[in-house]
């Protein structure tokens, strides 16, 4: 048995030790002269394990000789390769067992109180380890302040009628005593009461009650009649401080245990009030940038799906468990030019406010990059350098503040998707991100077969996209990894149960997600979750018309004429006039400027209509303000007037000048 530690007395809430001199080598009797102690907790230690066992360790207490002596508490960890000891300080020989079993008690509080990082069921781990020999009786009321989030109107010692929320409490007979405030209800305490005047003085108060003291120990009828019936005679009201605030008390009391409270039991009970404040306290932190996290991750993320005739779309967002916290999973739908639809779906690796606050320069990025019509390889190679810019970026950022360590280390997934309802092609791309699930009209599932690329953040490596040609009415299923990698679950079994529930392409996707989430994630993930489903449609060809034009100025006359009589055969007489003025400037622009072939296409959708001018040259134009006495320069300008909205979109073989009118949006 080793030990060259002694425990000194510093008021943090831990035990901790401060070396005194070299005692490598010595028995643990050796600390006090306790032969018996050491014997019997060496033959409790396990034997045979290793470092990483678990279960209850054995404790153990003993005295050093003398008229006053010292009780210590050993904690044995597995091996009997180290030992950690708490002093009780001097204790009379006549309440040595006493000091040793409340020193036993305290110190099991440390390993049995804070195992989570939840308030309430930390309460509750107080109560009950309270209720096992110590009281008969626990009840935890914590302030409803802390517990509605409102952390900055916290008063060191809240004074006057506060209130309160019972958040834990036990008995050692089932239903009794009852209780007079239901589990979860707000209450407030007089404030003459010994709980009201714990929480204004911060201080734990021992009282025996009865009948003089019954009226002052609460005005509630209901609470007297409780104490007269069970016969509740002594009490222990402790604060439960932490950090120099009072986050609320806890009492305890006995009715069954004829022996009543003593001064000395005030302290446990205050030790205890004091570890389990601690614990609250840290779930409470921890909670509120929990909860900052996931409503950032939230805020980022789309409110309200677009709605573009292209796809029918469905999506969910489920945050990591409480110790994950919310991390840096995004989905996206993004309209793109003629009623084209970008679907986007990433993961940034890590959780909380980093991560959160990653992915939305990462969706920033995404939305910024679709906007100027770039293919899905090019989107992804411009987001690696993006994620290894903010990357570099954050790692100055580490060198100057400590508290942002580790920030630079970026890393993200991301699959990138643009399905065009005209030609039914869907070009796919991916970073190191798990496939989709494509279902055929026909109820038939498969993981599409795409090139994968490196994850975002790696740099210097290229992407590759695929074309996968879809069925009208084709289900897509876009996911992040924590899906399917469930802490003790086969992933290629859970991406198989997944393919199967996906086959009946009959279910509305909104139930689609519902059903997924509730199969693959009974309980909550260990890493957080997006899935975007969407079901292609289709463009008839009695929505698309498209001309040739040829080398000629005298040929725009005759397009313009034929867009006209097309506008009518749709009912978009309205729109037919300023139409005919973006088609001027446009074709006679791409005849004069570009490169032969010219070729116009208007293209219908439930909500807009587009217009596109393609021609063979890559040179885009780019609008600039004319000066008075300019001739040109005034013809983008005057489109951009018109429109909702304009752009170029380049292509293998030259470019292509779009517009977009808005139907459903009334007449100025």
């Amino acid at each position: 048995m080793r030990a060259d530690l002694l425990p000194w007395g510093a008021d943090t809430g831990w035990t901790t030790f401060a070396p005194v001199r070299d005692r490598t080598g010595e028995r643990l009797d050796a600390l006090w002269c306790a032969e018996p102690l050491a014997t019997e907790a060496e033959a409790e230690a396990p034997r045979g394990g290793t470092g990483a066992d678990t279960g209850e360790l054995p404790t153990a207490s003993a005295s050093a000789p003398g008229p006053a002596a010292h009780c210590w508490a050993v904690r044995l960890v597995p091996q009997g390769a180290a030992a950690q000891l708490s002093d009780a300080g001097a204790v009379p020989p006549e309440q040595d067992h006493g000091s040793r079993r409340r020193l036993a008690m305290v110190y099991e509080a440390s390993l049995r109180i804070g195992n989570t990082l939840d308030v309430f069921h930390t309460a509750d781990e107080l109560a009950l380890m309270s209720t096992e020999e110590f009281a008969d009786y626990v009840i935890v009321d914590l302030l409803e302040q802390l517990l509605s989030g409102d952390e900055d109107v916290l008063d060191p010692a809240p004074a006057g009628s506060v209130v309160l929320r019972r958040t834990a409490q036990r008995s050692v007979l089932d239903g009794c005593p009852e209780a007079v405030v239901a589990l979860g209800d707000k209450h407030t305490y007089p404030t003459g009461s010994p709980p009201g005047r714990t929480l204004a003085t911060g201080h734990g108060f021992l009282q025996q009650v009865n009948e003089a003291t019954l009226d002052w120990w609460s005005a509630s009828p209901e609470r007297q009649a409780v104490v007269r019936e069970y016969g509740i005679h002594s009490a222990l009201v402790v604060p439960l401080r932490a950090r120099g605030v009072t986050l609320g008390l806890a009492m305890f009391c006995r009715h069954r245990t004829a022996a009543p409270y003593e001064a000395d039991d005030l302290g446990v009970a205050e030790e205890l009030a004091r570890r389990a404040a601690v614990c609250v306290d840290n779930a409470r932190r921890y909670t509120r940038e929990r909860a900052t996290a996931v409503m950032l991750q939230r805020s980022l993320l789309p409110g309200t799906l677009a709605a573009p005739t292209a796809v029918e779309a469905a999506a969910r967002y489920r945050p990591a468990g409480s110790r994950s916290g919310a991390g840096g999973d995004w989905y996206d739908v993004i309209p793109l030019s003629g009623a084209r639809v970008a679907l986007v779906v990433g993961d940034v690796v890590g959780h909380g406010l980093r991560a959160a606050a990653a992915m939305g320069r990462l969706r920033a990025a995404v939305r910024t990059l679709a906007d100027i019509d770039l293919p899905p390889d090019e989107v992804l190679t411009r987001l690696d350098d993006v994620i290894t810019r903010l990357g570099r970026e954050a790692a100055v950022s580490d060198s100057v503040d400590p508290e942002q360590q580790g920030f630079g280390e970026m890393s993200a997934t991301c699959l990138y998707a643009v399905y065009d309802p005209v030609s039914r092609n869907c070009w796919t791309a991916s970073a190191g991100h798990p496939p989709p699930v494509v279902v055929t009209p026909e109820g038939e599932a498969v993981f599409a077969d795409l090139p994968v690329g490196p994850p975002l953040g790696i740099g210097g490596l290229p992407f590759e996209a695929a074309d996968l040609r879809l069925a009208e009415g084709s289900v897509l299923a876009f996911y992040t990894d924590g899906l399917v990698k469930a802490p003790g679950a086969d992933v290629d079994s859970a991406m198989e149960t997944m393919r199967a529930l996906l086959t009946t392409v009959e279910r509305p996707l909104e139930e689609t997600c519902d059903l997924l989430l509730r199969t693959l994630l009974p309980s909550p993930p260990a890493d957080d979750v997006a899935l975007l489903l969407v079901r292609t449609r289709a463009l008839s060809a009695d929505r698309v018309a498209s001309w040739d034009v040829f080398d000629d100025p005298a040929e725009v006359a005759t397009v313009r004429k034929n867009a006209v009589e097309q506008l009518d055969a749709w009912g978009l007489e309205e729109a037919g006039f300023t139409m005919e003025l973006v088609i001027s400037e446009l074709v006679t622009n791409a005849i004069r400027h570009g490169r032969q072939p010219v070729r116009l296409r208007l293209i219908r959708d439930d909500a807009s209509l587009f217009c596109e001018v393609y021609d063979g040259s890559s040179a885009a134009p780019h609008l600039r303000r004319a000066r008075v006495w300019d001739e040109g320069g005034r013809g983008l300008l005057l489109v951009a007037q018109l429109t909702d909205r304009w752009g170029t979109r380049q292509t293998g073989t030259g470019k292509i000048i779009w517009t977009e009118q808005d139907l459903t949006a009334p007449e100025p």
